[in-house]
């Protein structure tokens, strides 16, 4: 059974990722949870699991596999079912993953992940507000090219995962979105895996950045 490391879930968007996806897909794991150190670098306590000193990491028998995308890309050699069938959807959720995994900066940087605190913006740069129309655009372009209430289509997959962190920045910060990309936000927060991260994240010693 695969091990998943990951932190504090009240601020790792990076854990939640692999995590979401693998409890929303009901593939078996267990949980090892390392909590970020406080006032300081958790990257040497880390390094006790991760090679890189970073979450997520998992573990399958001899093999460390880090990264939240290589872990999907692992995950779905033995579960079809963490991409799309289709093979257009699957270019396109892969595609759309990738931006997620190495792009939108300025939402990460104005809008880190807190799950348990409603945040009021001050303002929204142009750096956010473009973030924002490109999220809108590419959601909208595969909930109508793929027909389903997912990104991808019917199911819930991996390129949903990767966007997971932004349905929670989204209820912390007031984001708003077009209707149909809204209506998938709120399909996200309503998803038992997410409800049982954010009964956890909950529970968890506050840090202050």
């Amino acid at each position: 059974m695969y091990t998943l490391w990951i932190a504090n879930k009240n601020y790792s968007s990076w854990s939640l990722r692999p995590w979401i996806l693998l409890k929303a897909l009901n593939i078996p794991f267990n949980e090892q949870l390392s909590y970020f150190e406080h006032g300081k670098s958790s990257i040497e306590k880390f390094k006790a699991f991760s090679p890189t000193g970073l979450v997520p990491c998992l573990v399958d028998g001899y093999l460390t596999i880090w990264d939240s995308l290589a872990i999907a890309e692992y995950v779905a050699e033995d579960h079809a079912q963490v991409w799309p069938k289709d093979r257009v959807a699957r270019a396109w959720a892969r595609s759309a993953a990738a931006e997620m995994h190495s792009g939108f900066t300025a939402l990460r940087q104005i809008c880190t992940m807190n799950c348990t605190r409603a945040i009021k913006l001050t303002e929204i740069t142009p750096e956010l507000q473009n973030d924002l129309a490109r999220l809108d655009a590419l959601w909208s372009q595969g909930l109508a090219q793929f027909g389903g209430e997912w990104l991808a289509g019917d199911t819930f997959t991996a390129v949903d995962a990767f966007f997971a962190p932004v349905a929670f920045r989204a209820r912390t910060y007031g984001l708003t979105f077009s209707p149909v990309c809204q209506a998938w936000v709120e399909r996200m927060l309503k998803l038992p895996a997410m409800a049982e991260w954010l009964a956890a994240a909950e529970k968890e010693p506050e840090i202050t950045h």
